[in-house]
């Protein structure tokens, strides 16, 4: 999924990487991950199969990228605090995952991946570490603050985090309203023992 450096040759040009990323976002809300094709992102794009491999080595790389996040990834800003931290978190991956692509795909997407060994060493090298590495920046600073006294686990952290998440809207079919700020407020109440 990721490549290694920059490629030689022309520059890419964002607006091809913002039609692919449109195209295949428009694709998967309208026939799911099971209909997507590269020829249809292709058409949709109105770009060559060959741009969208310049960028994406595989289908459930495009998919992931266009239906969660792409490979550049930040943590939110700094709020000041540790439920701040927690509730800005919680809003990023609840936009994320309550996306109509989203919705439609990621359950048979994630199911591609696990069945694959090769699939499953490239989404977690190019999709999860950036996450891990995100969620223990935003703990970090709960610890820098003396917010924290230890540095929690943070793979344990992110599973518990972002499951949440994808529990509540693609397993529950909840409603997003709200959920952040409770999900924020149950997180930091596990990581400090405050009730």
């Amino acid at each position: 999924m990721a490549t290694d450096g920059p490629r030689a040759g022309r520059p890419r040009d964002n607006r091809v990487d913002a039609a692919i990323v449109a195209a295949t976002r428009e694709l998967l809300a309208e026939v799911g991950y099971a209909g997507l094709t590269m020829d249809a992102v292709a058409a949709r794009a109105g770009v060559g199969k060959a741009a969208i491999y310049r960028r994406y080595s595989t289908k459930p790389e495009v998919a992931f990228a266009a239906a969660v996040h792409g490979v550049d990834l930040r943590p939110p800003g700094d709020t000041g605090s540790l439920l701040g931290d927690l509730t800005a978190l919680a809003e990023v991956i609840v936009g994320h995952l309550s996306n109509p692509a989203a919705s439609r795909a990621l359950m048979s997407l994630l199911g591609e991946i696990g069945n694959d060994p090769e699939l499953t060493r490239q989404f977690l090298t190019t999709f999860v570490e950036p996450e891990v590495a995100g969620n223990a920046e935003l703990l970090q600073r709960a610890v820098d603050r003396g917010e924290l006294a230890e540095m929690p686990d943070v793979e344990l952290f992110h599973s518990a985090f972002g499951g949440a998440v994808m529990a509540w809207l693609l397993v529950h079919h909840r409603p997003p309203k709200g959920f952040p700020e409770r999900l924020a407020r149950f997180m930091h109440a596990a990581l400090t023992g405050d009730t």
